[in-house]
Formats: structure tokens, C-alpha cells, sequence
């Protein structure tokens, strides 16, 4: 079973690799393939960077934008290499970390996430439905 997923991915692979050759003989078509993986990759990027201090899959996204511009791009296949490696030293080092520091982090990434809600609007939003009307809710953005 192994020998056959093997052989899959391998044919899969070749096909990529053929389709990718035609594309990259091609100087115009080259070129608008390399800026849509470049605009594709970076708002990949971006959402996953704004995302980072939310619960849920923030470096997911990060790493999966830098892995789309990395399939063109040298720099970003390094920087990728890169933040995984932090990354996976970061988590190694906070998995080692007391409950106080865990439980610190907790509260940080709440507050972050608080204040974020709160400049964007969407507190005083959410307060309005309930017919909470208070001046401190409001976005300080107007």
C-alpha cells in the first residue's frame, strides 16, 4: 500500500513539475503566474498574521502563506524554514513553562484579543443587540 501512495504522489509530483516547465517557457505567462502566486501568498500571509493572536490556526495560515510564495520564491522558502524552526524552539520552551507562566500567557492573548475587538468596534456592536449603550464601549476609531 505504501509503494502504491508512493508512486501517487511521485506521478502527481511529475505532473506539476511538466505543467510548471510549460508554464515557466512561456516569459509572459511565467510572469503572470509568479505575481498571482505573489498576491495569492501574501494575503495568505497577511490574514495569518493578523491572526496570530487569536485562538485558532493563526501560524497555520502563516506558515502555509509563506510555504505559497515559497514555491516561487527563494527568500520566502528560507524565511519559512526560518519561523518554523523559532517556531517549534518557542513551543518546545512554553510546554516546559509553569502554570503561571502558561496561565500569563492566557491573559495576555485575551487582552490582546479584547483590545483589538474593542478598537475595531465590534464590542460596542455585540453591546448594542443587547441594548447596552456605554460610552467606554465605543471605539476609540469613531
Amino acid at each position: 500500500m505504501t509503494d502504491q501512495v508512493s508512486t501517487e504522489h511521485e506521478n502527481t509530483e511529475n505532473r506539476w513539475l511538466r505543467l510548471r516547465r510549460r508554464i515557466a517557457a512561456k516569459p509572459v505567462l511565467n510572469l503572470a503566474y509568479r505575481v498571482a502566486v505573489g498576491v495569492v501568498g501574501t494575503v495568505v500571509l497577511a490574514v495569518g498574521i493578523i491572526a496570530i493572536p487569536y485562538p485558532g490556526p493563526g501560524w497555520l495560515i502563516v506558515f502555509a502563506g509563506l510555504g505559497i510564495l515559497g514555491s516561487e520564491f527563494a527568500w520566502a522558502y528560507r524565511l519559512l524554514r526560518f519561523a518554523k524552526a523559532r517556531y517549534d524552539q518557542f513551543m518546545e520552551w512554553f510546554a516546559g513553562q509553569s502554570v503561571v507562566v502558561k496561565a500569563l500567557s492566557v491573559l495576555a492573548t485575551t487582552v490582546v484579543v479584547v483590545a483589538t475587538l474593542w478598537v475595531l468596534g465590534a464590542i460596542d456592536l455585540v453591546a448594542g443587540w443587547f441594548g447596552i449603550e456605554q460610552p467606554l464601549l465605543e471605539s476609540p476609531l469613531g
